[in-house]
């Protein structure tokens, strides 16, 4: 009879992380690839690759605190797996080979350990409900876990914070860690069919349909965050219209100018310090 422990090794015995490397692109867009157009062992090195990536440049950001804080993209292949971090590694020392792939019942599938429970129940209710989301961040950044706890919306009050106009949620029932599978749950129905959620009393989280575009919405909303919270203390500030935020959010929040965004940060990820390719 099969087993789940049976079918978790037949999927990790298809995996092998050294094929599908695709040679750096070079700086610039011009060298940018259709992912989508590759093989599946390509789709998979280049999501690991950069999900390990995007590890190091949360560091460099001040996203990592303690053990709290995830990314994760769900894997080209099997629909139901996603690779995240290992709990208790550091994000500045993320590497390809510390990546783990977990299913949506909490099963190690890939890798040496497997992530912490709060992370696995975030991701997987989220990939769970919604089959248009590929990559998922969530961190506690000191701008996002401040703004959380005011009971606020983001407001588009410029160029770059309309890129969130009606497209954020917030979920209010903070109720502790999320190292059950209830929190997880409720996130996700919160998140309901938007792209970003602020989390009250926690953090931020934002979304993608790959690691790149829901790492560079995470830089953006943290930014936004931060622009709100000053311009607010200092006086009050003038809303873009709504028809003007809609217009500026289809130009600067499409999947195209979030992945465009996100390529000079990589490029010199990539140029100073690849051993996250590892």
């Amino acid at each position: 009879m099969a087993t789940a422990d049976n079918f978790n090794a037949s999927i990790a015995d298809k995996i092998d992380l050294s094929k599908g490397k695709l040679p750096f692109k070079g700086r610039g867009l011009s060298g940018s690839i259709d992912i989508n157009s590759k093989s599946i062992d390509e789709q998979r090195r280049y999501g690991v690759e950069h999900l390990a990536a995007a590890y190091r440049i949360f560091s460099q950001k001040g996203f990592d605190l303690g053990l709290v804080g995830h990314i994760s993209f769900r894997d080209p292949e099997f629909k139901d797996c996603f690779w995240i971090n290992p709990l208790g590694y550091h994000f500045s020392q993320m590497r390809v080979s510390d990546l783990c792939l977990m299913n949506q019942n909490g099963d190690l599938v890939y890798g040496r350990e497997r992530t912490g429970d709060a992370a696995q129940s975030i991701h997987s209710n989220i990939y769970k409900n919604r089959d248009d989301i590929n990559a998922i961040a969530h961190a506690h950044p000191m701008y996002g876990k401040t703004f959380s706890t005011l009971g606020k919306e983001l407001k588009p009050l410029t160029q770059d914070s309309c890129a969130f106009f009606e497209r954020t949620a917030t979920f209010t029932d903070y109720d502790g860690v999320a190292n059950g599978p209830d929190e997880g749950i409720n996130i996700s129905k919160a998140l309901a069919d938007k792209d970003f959620l602020i989390l009250q009393n926690h953090g931020i989280l934002t979304t993608g349909t790959m690691v790149d575009t829901a790492l560079w919405y995470f830089i953006n909303m943290e930014e936004a965050c931060q622009s709100q919270l000053i311009a607010e203390s200092v006086g009050e500030p003038m809303e873009i219209s709504a028809e003007v935020a809609r217009h500026t959010r289809d130009y600067v929040a499409n999947d195209l100018s979030a992945f465009a965004s996100m390529q000079p940060l990589l490029d010199v990820l990539w140029e100073e310090d690849s051993d996250f390719l590892d």
